[in-house]
């Protein structure tokens, strides 16, 4: 299935700028927010006590004060969860980031859920080669197609090597913002639902690389929906379609994303799900990553 109904969640205790991820995290804004942690917090817990109200599953786990980790809210770009009892581990670019792989975790993730097999990428981190969860990939799991864009985060080796052990077929372009920089993940591009996928085409200069993009999403089968340079800034592309206790699916995404949409844009998602949006202000700004970011989808069957 493309969707899940169990998110994993870190909630934060020492939210802030990270600035080893932002030298290439163009969405990260240096603010003198002292409040960060603190307003980070309870955005977060809107947002799990949102998802909760709508039917979706959500396991928290509380991140810890040591090692530091600014960036733990974001447990997908370490970690994803698969079918059959799968876990990857990913290498990361910022060194910082690469403590939030912590064993606590994994380990409360097992009392609920069965993990049978584990894939470690991490070693690709003394090539310096990363590959960053599902913040560099963005997974048609259906079709097996592994949509991935070229930054100093997610290199074509390591994509390569995930797609052959997880049995995929990558899908590999280049994308830039409107300076010219390079994107840093691809869910902020783009976003694959179980009938439709949200694009921003506007980021990806290469023609034929563009056509290409195009007629692999056409070929799956789901509908192409377009979204601007200026929405895809405002975190528009980072989406992530979930489903509900009763099966009802769910396209979740921050307030600034929502607001961000044109009429016809958010008539056109909702003829195939609901929408939920929650405000994530502080978290984007600070993290440079929205509500996608947030949830690392569980795959695996519960014990």
């Amino acid at each position: 299935m493309q969707t899940t109904s169990h998110i994993l969640m870190i909630r934060p205790v020492n939210f802030g700028f990270n600035a080893q991820t932002a030298v290439n995290n163009a969405f990260q804004v240096a603010g003198p927010d002292i409040a960060a942690q603190e307003k980070a917090q309870m955005e977060f817990d809107n947002f799990v006590r949102a998802l909760r109200s709508h039917g979706v599953f959500v396991t928290v786990i509380n991140d810890t004060p040591e090692p530091h980790t600014p960036d733990s809210i974001f447990p997908n770009n370490w970690i994803s969860f698969h079918d059959g009892g799968t876990i990857c581990l990913y290498p990361m670019f910022a060194e910082n980031r690469r403590q939030e792989r912590k064993p606590a975790v994994i380990e409360q993730v097992q009392r609920s859920f069965s993990i049978i097999n584990t894939l470690d990428f991490t070693g690709y981190e003394k090539e310096n080669l990363y590959l960053e969860g599902t913040g560099s990939m963005v997974l048609d799991r259906e079709n097996k197609l592994a949509y991935a864009c070229l930054s100093p985060r997610t290199h074509q080796q390591v994509l390569d090597d995930f797609c052959k052990k997880m049995g995929y077929r990558p899908v590999l372009f280049t994308a830039v913002d409107a300076g010219g920089k390079a994107v840093y993940h691809t869910n902020v591009i783009m976003c694959v639902a179980d009938r439709y996928v949200v694009i921003c085409l506007d980021s990806l200069p290469n023609h034929e690389e563009n056509k290409m993009v195009q007629e692999m999403i056409g070929n799956s089968g789901k509908e192409l929906i377009r979204i601007s340079l200026d929405q895809m800034n405002r975190f528009a592309g980072n989406m992530l379609q979930v489903h509900d206790k009763a099966g009802e699916k769910l396209l979740v995404m921050s307030s600034q994303a929502y607001h961000s949409l044109q009429p016809e844009q958010i008539k056109k998602l909702e003829s195939y799900n609901r929408i939920l949006h929650a405000p994530l202000t502080t978290i984007e700004t600070n993290g440079g990553g929205s509500a996608r970011c947030m949830m690392a989808e569980v795959f695996l069957k519960r014990n």
